[in-house]
């Protein structure tokens, strides 16, 4: 039974010694990367109301959820994505602000996955949400920000996906494709099964403008020629072609940044988040088979907190995104300052007092009174084993 108590739930893991302060180190770089671009801090709570993550506000299926109850029968959950908590907050503490308002978050983020897809439970979450603006620099911006963020941790080798929801909901709504048809082009894409896209099109006889843009969601880097056909093609289909003015323009702005090497236009991008409404994106790089990054514009997801203000965001998974950096050798540089001060006890007196003095030059000093038996070896071995940098005998 005592063993049994030493493990974890599966899904869930320790993070401790090396592992642990690089990835703190990570996050506080990050978080200042963030308000460098004004991004306000703010923390919400771990669980909340189930109904905050319903599925009416389009997030985690019910099923996903780790759900209990309070003491007056209240059904909560923990939180499986912060942006509906941050919405919450926005329609709240700044229902009368008329003007943008930016902030940022770090948090666990807790999902029930099936234990079959390897997927962990309990993830790290690091995002902003640029909150009451609706322009397309507000895109530009939030995707600069993801592509500094991915460089700030160290990145050289990544790709931002960047689609539109209204490419695939304005196919659907042309082609007049029913539930069903539209649930089986939803897990052909998603398992990028194109050919099984093309067999679907061509048993729909539709116009040949709809079976050229269908055929484009099988591309993974959209140039300018590409988008310009698309656009002729989707002459007759307004929220198409809605969405293929908007990635045109979101590029335009993004050569501004400097990034638009590190953003690819895809428009079959899908997301099972049913609350993005404009662009979607997701970030990957070597190393990582999951999503490093991922984000989209939620324009109408205030609106069930009372009060309508269009919106984007992005989270860094930091779990995923160590484990990449871990995997393409990349250090994260960790200030090790630490001494180890082993003393004996007729010498406690003095090694406590330069423990204080080193602490107060902004040192960190740790104290271990000399046991009988050990010799220099054995605390030197210690101190390896505790990552501490230099060791002091008194």
């Amino acid at each position: 039974m005592k063993r049994k108590l030493l493990h974890t739930p599966e899904g869930v893991r320790d993070i401790y010694n090396m592992e642990c302060a690089r990835k703190l180190v990570l996050q506080q770089n990050l978080q200042d990367l963030l308000q460098k671009y004004g991004y306000h801090a703010i923390e919400t709570p771990t669980f909340e109301f189930f109904d905050i993550f319903s599925r009416e506000i389009g997030t985690t299926p019910s099923k996903d959820l780790y759900k209990f109850f309070d003491k007056e029968g209240n059904t909560l959950a923990l939180r499986p994505d912060i942006t509906p908590s941050i919405a919450r907050c926005v329609a709240k503490y700044f229902a009368n602000e008329e003007f943008p308002v930016r902030l940022c978050y770090m948090g666990n983020t807790f999902i029930n996955n099936d234990s079959y897809q390897g997927r962990p439970k309990e993830s790290t979450q690091l995002g902003a949400e640029l909150v009451g603006d609706n322009s397309v620099a507000a895109d530009a911006e939030i995707l600069a920000l993801v592509v500094d963020s991915l460089k700030t941790a160290g990145l050289v080798e990544f790709q931002i996906g960047v689609g539109h929801t209204d490419f695939f909901r304005g196919l659907v709504e042309a082609a007049k494709l029913g539930e069903e048809e539209e649930q089986e082009l939803i897990a052909l894409i998603s398992n990028k099964n194109f050919f099984g896209v093309e067999e679907l099109v061509d048993s729909l006889h539709l116009p040949l403008e709809l079976e050229g843009l269908f055929s484009m969601l099988g591309n993974l880097c959209m140039d300018d020629d590409m988008i310009g056909k698309a656009k002729r093609l989707s002459a007759a289909y307004p929220r198409i072609l809605h969405a293929l003015n908007r990635l045109e323009s979101l590029m335009q702005v993004l050569s501004c940044y400097g990034v638009e090497k590190y953003i690819s236009i895809e428009l079959g991008m899908l997301s099972s988040y049913h609350y993005y409404t404009g662009i979607i994106f997701a970030g990957y790089t070597f190393g990582s088979g999951e999503p490093i990054v991922k984000g989209g514009r939620y324009d109408n997801l205030m609106d069930y907190f009372g009060k309508h203000a269009p919106s984007i965001g992005f989270a860094v998974v930091a779990d995923q995104l160590l484990l990449a950096l871990a995997r393409q050798k990349i250090d994260i540089p960790v200030e090790n300052n630490q001494t180890l001060i082993v003393y004996h006890r007729k010498h406690e007196q003095e090694a406590i007092g330069r423990a204080v003095s080193l602490r107060k030059q902004g040192l960190g000093a740790a104290l271990v009174c000399w046991e009988e038996g050990k010799d220099e070896a054995d605390y030197r071995a210690y101190a390896q084993r505790m990552h501490t940098q230099a060791i002091m005998f008194i």
